[in-house]
């Protein structure tokens, strides 16, 4: 199996610990006065979701993770699990909110395209893709004196909420960065 050093840590880079996947969020490389060079790095398990810093050595060696990604279609909520399936072989499969995330679910519409990540053929994790077009359903109107550069909240297809310039009605789509929840500009 393939192993990962210290000095291929970087941004995105998956590594197994302790029986566990992990993946590189932020990494410093740390040269001290006195003494080795080390990389410190915030890595998030890919499992649970919980974001742990890492302190790692010249000689330290990772294990690179059996992960495996597939492109599946989301159905539903059924109110206990999503339920996803694979487009090319029509398997389902649910997960339960907790393995996706409050964050992705926020954003998630019935059809969407996600790309599910399995450890060792169990599903672990979500991605949605990182920008998105949404309906808005509901914001709030706009009044004669509303500033140019202001933000009113707006409800989305999705069931998220988001800050939106004033010009933006209801009924109109609009593009979103899912990782950050902000509005990026007016669908096209």
């Amino acid at each position: 199996m393939a192993t990962i050093s210290m000095g291929d840590l970087k941004k995105g880079v998956r590594l197994e610990l302790d029986g566990n996947p992990y993946k590189v969020v932020d990494f410093q490389h740390v040269k001290p006065g006195k003494g080795a060079a080390f990389v410190r790095c915030k890595i998030k398990n890919l499992s649970t979701g919980k974001v742990i810093e890492k302190t790692v050595h010249a000689g330290d060696k990772f294990e690179v993770p059996d992960l495996e990604q597939t492109t599946m279609q989301y159905l539903y909520d059924d109110g206990e699990m999503l339920q996803f399936m694979d487009t090319t072989t029509y398997d389902q499969i649910g997960l339960t909110h907790e393995q996706v995330g409050k964050e992705t679910f926020n954003f998630m519409i019935d059809g969407m395209e996600a790309d599910i990540l399995f450890y060792n053929g169990k599903a672990i994790s979500v991605e949605i893709p990182i920008t998105a077009t949404y309906t808005v359903v509901e914001t709030p109107p706009n009044f004669k004196g509303d500033s140019q550069g202001g933000k009113k909240p707006a409800t989305l297809d999705s069931g998220a909420v988001v800050q939106v310039p004033f010009f933006i009605l209801e009924g109109q789509k609009i593009v979103v960065d899912t990782i950050e929840g902000k509005y990026l500009e007016k669908a096209k």
